[in-house]
């Protein structure tokens, strides 16, 4: 089956789920899970190379969510691809549950790593990319690349310049950084509160290989991480240039895209989402053979 056709509905069914999620627990953080959905749906969908039915599978790539407060979508992702049911999704961010609203590693399959405290991300992919280089290159988990996706609002922080720093001196070519580069980060844009351009500039500046590209067009993200992975001697980000809330047309609206960083869809607003949601699934799919419901491969 195409890649891009196959990926696309994957990013809906998983947008979709993420919806109901936070909804129903009374989680935040929507619109930050949005504009990442496209790339978890190009990870999940097929780049990353992983095993749902062994999760442990010891030459796995590994993923980090260092934008951990997006968890819902990677729970989301997880349970399209089948690491678990997708019942498990229904009891997202409620007393007892396994899924909490920071993605958590603890009792779920797939996930390699409790994130979101923003800024530490990168730094545990280099340690997990520095020790894969140590590893005996006989051994079946010796290839494995670490994948790293941070948001820009993150990378205000120190810890992840003296991890960029890091990686760089070791020359982890096997660690790919993508940034959801949205321009919006808690409490107001990213050029009112820490501007970061030249942004690319600067990751030049530490050693880094950079690749840009449009983060919610599938071919386009495919291809700058197949760049990133063919590029040897340093490691490479992806500056992913995406929108707050995509997907969801009030969302996207640049007066709105703040108020969805912690706001959670209920009521009129949810339904108007469902609906808009549901549209985008049926243009992918018009004759409804690829429900939300449904495991993506």
């Amino acid at each position: 089956m195409p890649f891009s056709t196959d990926t696309r509905r994957f990013a809906v069914a998983l947008r979709q789920h993420a919806l109901e999620m936070t909804s129903a627990g009374g989680s935040a953080h929507i619109g930050s899970v949005f504009s990442c959905a496209d790339l978890l749906a190009v990870l999940y969908g097929g780049w990353l190379r992983v095993r749902p039915e062994e999760p442990r599978w010891a030459a796995r790539d590994r993923f980090i969510l260092s934008k951990g407060h997006a968890g819902a979508g990677v729970y989301a992702a997880l349970a399209l691809r089948g690491f678990f049911p997708l019942a498990w999704l229904e009891t997202h961010g409620q007393d007892g549950a396994l899924l909490s609203g920071h993605v958590s590693h603890r009792g779920i399959p797939g996930v390699e790593f409790s994130t979101g405290s923003l800024g530490h991300g990168l730094s545990v992919a280099a340690g997990m990319a520095l020790a894969a280089t140590r590893e005996d290159s006989t051994r079946e988990d010796a290839s494995h690349r670490v994948v790293a996706l941070l948001s820009d609002g993150e990378c205000d922080a120190g810890a992840t310049w003296e991890a960029a720093l890091f990686a760089a001196h070791h020359g982890l070519d096997r660690l790919i950084a993508i940034v959801d580069y949205n321009g919006v980060q808690s409490l107001g844009r990213v050029q009112d509160t820490m501007r970061l351009e030249p942004f690319a500039s600067k990751w030049e500046s530490f050693g880094w290989r950079v690749h840009d590209c449009d983060g919610h067009d599938h071919d386009a993200v495919r291809a700058a991480l197949d760049a990133a992975d063919a590029h040897r001697g340093s490691p490479s980000v992806v500056l992913a240039r995406t929108v707050k809330g995509k997907g969801v047309s009030f969302m996207e609206a640049p007066s709105q895209q703040v108020l969805w960083h912690y706001r959670t869809a209920r009521g009129a607003e949810l339904e108007a989402a469902r609906r808009e949601l549901a549209a985008a699934a049926l243009a992918l799919d018009p004759h409804g053979r690829h429900p939300a419901g449904a495991l993506v491969p």
